[in-house]
């Protein structure tokens, strides 16, 4: 199974945290500085995404994601570990969970994909109407456009790093568009009938401006999953960990504080 790239600090109990769709594993470098002296942070690129290989004719549905993701950890000696996730990556990570509960100590799930609540979206509504999807990038051009979709507060990034990210997301785009047909709406079996399956403590963590995945999804899951704890935050959109990294760490540091974690 080809290694995925991978950014690491801190140190203490393993968290393991996984980008969306579109994204890599520098999503969450500006929240990780909240989160090293805690924990030991681990955040893996995707394999088709951020430095990770784009072997060709590989499959990218979650539960195969899943499985690279436990791959990491295990190749880590990480046995039993908490883990995060953010829109697709809050679907993988729910689906590692699901499949292996007993190695899960805890999800962080940040505007997470999986449930029929989420993915009654504007996201879905624009594709639904135009054929247009709004995550995917054809031209370096496009790239401006879809951050904005994507986040409420855009943070300041220098135009040389925006480029070269606009360009590599172009470059992606026949791969991506190809990995969105095995993972977006219409496409997946929604996960609202096993959530009760997950008994483990789990943060649920929204911003109410999100535009691709819907922000009510966050009534499903306290009603569903018996140790899970919500918080929405205004005026943030689909990636609160770049948008508002202090607010989204200390409601997960509050977390793991009185869950005992």
């Amino acid at each position: 199974m080809p290694v995925p790239a991978d950014l690491a600090g801190g140190a203490g109990e393993p968290l393991i945290l996984v980008h969306g769709f579109g994204g890599d594993k520098d999503h969450f470098t500006r929240i990780a500085a909240y989160l090293t002296p805690h924990f030991r942070v681990l955040v893996p690129d995707l394999l088709g995404f951020g430095d990770s290989a784009r072997p060709a004719g590989l499959g990218y549905t979650l539960a195969e994601q899943a499985e690279r993701v436990r791959a990491f950890a295990r190749a880590l000696g990480v046995e039993r570990v908490h883990l995060g996730g953010n829109s697709m990556g809050g679907f993988i990570v729910t689906q590692y969970a699901l499949a292996h509960p007993d190695e899960v100590a805890s999800l962080w799930l940040l505007d997470p994909a999986g449930t029929r609540r989420a993915f009654e979206s504007e996201l879905a509504k624009a594709i639904e109407a135009t054929g247009t999807n709004p995550l995917l990038v054809r031209t370096a051009d496009d790239f401006a456009r879809t951050m904005d979709f994507v986040m409420a507060r855009r943070p300041f990034a220098p135009s040389s790093v925006v480029r070269v990210l606009a360009e590599r997301a172009a470059a992606d785009y026949p791969l991506h568009a190809r990995i969105f047909e095995q993972v977006g709406p219409g496409h997946v079996e929604t996960i609202d009938e096993r959530l009760h399956e997950l008994t483990m403590p789990a943060l649920v963590v929204w911003g109410a401006a999100d535009r691709a995945l819907n922000p009510e999804a966050t009534r499903v899951y306290p009603a569903a999953m018996p140790r899970a704890q919500v918080v929405r935050i205004e005026g943030v959109g689909h990636l609160p960990m770049l948008e508002a990294p202090g607010e989204t760490a200390q409601a997960y540091l509050r977390f793991r504080k009185n869950s005992g974690g």
